[in-house]
């Protein structure tokens, strides 16, 4: 079993990051990710390979997902697994050796996932579960981390439940991915502002779907997205407003005849009939035909 002191990074580890999802939100850079420190000593939480083993530890402590990565990382939402690539194509690899220790002795790691070049986020505890050198590929699960630690304090080797419950955590990771994912891409194509007041605040902004990500079409791609504020969030989503098909803002007629303070007329009433900021890339623009189905339901709603 692995020492006392590499335990105690990976505590601290996981501690950190808990911290960083309250206080910056849940992409992180890759540079804070490298600047880790415990006590005097610098740990960076990533490094040049997917598999990372930093010096003081034993094993790897994490294992990473690129964008435009040489490897196919997949989740499968049927098992509520997680398949990972080897490292290169030796199953002796070191990296690989430690992954199959890691195994053996359930060793938790972390699971850095790239949602836009050098912006990653954070999933942990994970767990590999399972090793199949003929397709050059590990079996990950991801755990609760208070159940996870809980097991780990008491001894306790698994649980009867502790595969459905990684199963049902797996799952909701892959959609929490997915989110994240998509409010970064549509974030950075507005440059960081809300396309109707300006805002540049980030952790203002969220990423409006046009089409609702609950129905069918609701894909998580660029087009299907505005970058708002939360303000103009919340109002978009209560059909206050509405962005029609050639980009023009059209307010609820009820909301122009209100009468209730400098936040609705400024928040609101004053972007009636404005023209939102666009995304310099044309295929990154809100597509007008999402807007046509969306300003059809604004007006039923009115």
């Amino acid at each position: 079993m692995i020492g006392e002191a590499d335990a105690t990074i990976r505590r601290a580890v996981f501690d950190w990051l808990s911290e960083q999802r309250e206080s910056v939100g849940e992409a992180l850079s890759r540079t804070a990710l490298e600047s880790f420190t415990l006590g005097e000593r610098r740990i960076p939480l990533v490094g040049p390979r997917g598999i990372w083993k930093p010096a003081v530890c034993e094993l790897p402590i994490s294992i990473a997902t690129i964008v435009h990565g040489p490897y196919s990382d997949t989740f499968d939402d049927r098992a509520g697994v997680l398949h990972y690539a080897y490292r290169g194509t030796d199953p002796l690899h070191s990296d690989n050796v430690g992954l199959r220790r890691a195994m053996r002795e359930q060793v938790p790691l972390v699971y850095f996932h790239a949602v836009a070049p050098g912006s990653y986020v954070a999933t942990y505890p994970v767990f590999v579960i399972d090793d199949d050198p003929p397709s050059l590929t590990f079996t990950l699960q991801v755990d609760d981390l208070s159940a996870a630690l809980a097991a780990v304090d008491e001894h306790r080797v698994a649980e009867d439940d502790a595969q459905a419950r990684r199963a049902y955590v797996t799952r909701s990771v892959r959609q929490r991915l997915h989110q994240v994912a998509f409010r970064e891409r549509v974030i950075r194509a507005y440059q960081e502002r809300c396309a109707l007041c300006s805002l540049r605040h980030q952790e203002l902004l969220d990423a409006a779907h046009i089409t609702p990500d609950s129905e069918p079409e609701g894909d998580p791609i660029v087009s299907n997205g505005v970058a708002l504020c939360k303000l103009h969030h919340a109002a978009f989503d209560r059909f206050f407003f509405a962005i029609r098909p050639d980009y023009v803002i059209d307010v609820r007629p009820s909301i122009l005849d209100e009468h209730d303070g400098p936040m609705l007329v400024v928040g609101l009433q004053r972007i009636h009939g404005a023209r939102i900021l666009l995304p310099r890339r044309l295929n990154e623009r809100p597509d007008p035909r999402r807007l046509e189905r969306r300003y059809e339901m604004f007006l039923r709603a009115g």
